[in-house]
């Protein structure tokens, strides 16, 4: 059997890694690959999931810990997909909070499976606002020093530094965070681009389809201050059943549902990394609604619409925060009790929750040079 190929796409939380994702299994779709996605969080219940599978994409998920962790998952999920539908390109999207994945990830691929896949460059994505704000470039919202050192340490072991939704900056800004990422990380390639509107996409999947990941030494990672910067961030993953008597109108439900959130998050100190939502309607065709906040000062926006009223459905709420994950829980199900006072009739049953701090990292393997 002919070699798979293998392209895992990470970066911070918010930096729309999913959207990317999306756009380039739509790109080897259409060029005739068959593509298999595999999504990745500390928990389950992912909103990734849900609108990868609604858009047709075959996908497997692996909850409870990153890929570095839960190695033989990974794999387990390759060859579920590898039954089901054959896939000859693997897309692989770890936790947001996760580094160290050359070392723990595509390098022990590589020495034990590589028979089976050839390894893509490992491309990193980086929200721009955010980037700007954690280089000193720009004023506003940021994270501790402790998560801060994860966020850098992504960089540091990119193959390919891919600053992502540059539509949010203008030509000077741009040319800023591209010349200081570049004196930063002088290994990693640099490019700007936008999953939204497919601005610049073309040399970065040109790029990432056919060359082979580099040789050479793992990064180092000093794995205390990495537990202890995982273990800073507040983590909730919950499902909630929405009920009518009459149709209403589902976007304007999830709209609300995250602006609330967000203003009692606000309200309470926590430092949002990304906040996103999903509405899966009980009737219908597999149309969903999808909401992303990457940023306190961020405007949720709605990528995915629903094209009419709905009388039931189903709510995936992903909440990933600097806070205590009791603050997280709090705010939500004070958010879900509020906005069914503003749509008369409107029920919101919290059915699924999960509220915690992500544990000490424990990678499988840790190979420190490519095998």
């Amino acid at each position: 059997m002919p070699q798979a190929r293998y392209i895992m796409i990470g970066g911070f939380l918010g930096a729309g890694k999913t959207t990317a994702v999306a756009k380039l299994a739509e790109r080897l779709h259409s060029q005739g690959r068959r593509v298999g996605l595999i999504t990745n969080d500390q928990g389950s219940e992912l909103v990734d999931t849900a609108m990868l599978r609604s858009r047709g994409f075959a996908t497997e998920e692996i909850p409870g810990g990153c890929f570095c962790c839960r190695f033989n998952s990974l794999v387990d999920a390759a060859n579920k997909l590898t039954e089901n539908t054959r896939p000859d390109v693997f897309i692989a999207e770890p936790v947001g909070s996760c580094t160290d994945l050359v070392a723990t990830v595509t390098y022990p691929l590589r020495r034990m499976y590589g028979a089976s896949f050839s390894i893509a460059p490992l491309s990193v994505l980086v929200d721009p606002v955010r980037a700007r704000r954690v280089f000193g470039l720009a004023e506003g919202g940021n994270f501790s020093e402790k998560v801060t050192y994860i966020y850098r340490k992504q960089l540091e072991e990119a193959d390919l530094i891919v600053i992502n939704k540059r539509e949010l900056l203008d030509t000077a800004q741009l040319a800023e965070l591209t010349a200081k990422l570049a004196a930063e990380f002088p290994k990693a390639g640099v490019l700007a681009v936008s999953a939204r509107t497919g601005a610049g996409l073309d040399e970065w999947f040109a790029r990432i389809a056919i060359a082979e990941q580099p040789p050479g030494d793992a990064m180092a990672v000093d794995y205390a201050v990495y537990a202890e910067g995982e273990a800073l961030l507040g983590w909730l993953n919950c499902t909630v059943a929405l009920t009518a008597p009459a149709p209403f109108e589902g976007n304007a439900v999830l709209r609300a549902l995250a602006r609330r959130t967000q203003e009692l998050l606000n309200a309470d100190g926590a430092e949002i990394a990304h906040l996103k939502m999903t509405l899966s309607p009980n009737e219908g065709l597999g149309d969903i609604a999808v909401i992303n906040l990457v940023r306190n000062d961020f405007v949720p926006e709605l990528s995915q619409e629903l094209p009419e009223e709905i009388t039931s459905g189903q709510v995936i709420i992903n909440c990933r925060a600097e806070a205590a994950p009791e603050t997280l829980r709090a705010a939500v199900e004070r958010a879900l009790v509020e906005v069914g006072g503003e749509f008369p009739g409107l029920s919101l049953q919290l059915e699924h929750s999960e509220h915690f701090r992500p544990g000490k990292p424990q990678p499988t393997h840790r190979d420190l040079k490519r095998g």
